[in-house]
């Protein structure tokens, strides 16, 4: 699960980045489903696990419990920024033959792919639920980007 909050860095920042720029990307298509979890999201599990007797020596998953494509990713990160995304509507297989002949399967995979994780257990054996949405943790990435 990717953690994503103000100053996240990595593939996140380079998605941001390049819906900043306004160029069109041919992610428009892309119907899988992926997992993420709010740094608010982590920070409030994590203390709560600090404090929880059922916590001790367990192992949980968890996530925003809004799975999404990378194509509604990309859409709610410009909204959060009041950006327009300009997706262009490219056949995945397409795109997967291309990053293969370009030797970039592996980086294409990860925005291809699916990757979803279960945080049932942590709401069954601890109560916990997201502190925060992922439209309302990407509304305050852009607002550090304003700062």
């Amino acid at each position: 699960t990717l953690v994503y909050g103000p100053g996240v860095k990595g593939n996140f920042a380079v998605m941001i980045k390049w819906l900043l720029t306004g160029i069109p990307l041919p992610l428009g298509m892309i119907n899988n489903q992926r997992s993420f979890v709010a740094l608010d999201n982590l920070v409030s599990f994590i203390m709560l696990c600090i404090t929880h007797p059922r916590a001790a020596n367990e192992v949980f998953l968890i996530s925003d419990g809004e799975d999404v494509s990378t194509t509604q990713l990309l859409q709610k990160i410009a909204r959060a920024f009041n950006k327009r995304a300009l997706l262009l509507p490219i056949p995945v297989i397409c795109l997967q033959l291309t990053a293969r002949l370009i030797g970039q399967s592996d980086k294409a995979g990860r925005l291809f792919n699916c990757l979803q994780v279960d945080s049932s257990k942590a709401s069954d054996l601890l109560g916990w639920h997201p502190v925060i949405s992922m439209d309302q943790q990407l509304k305050k990435i852009a607002e550090s980007y304003q700062a």
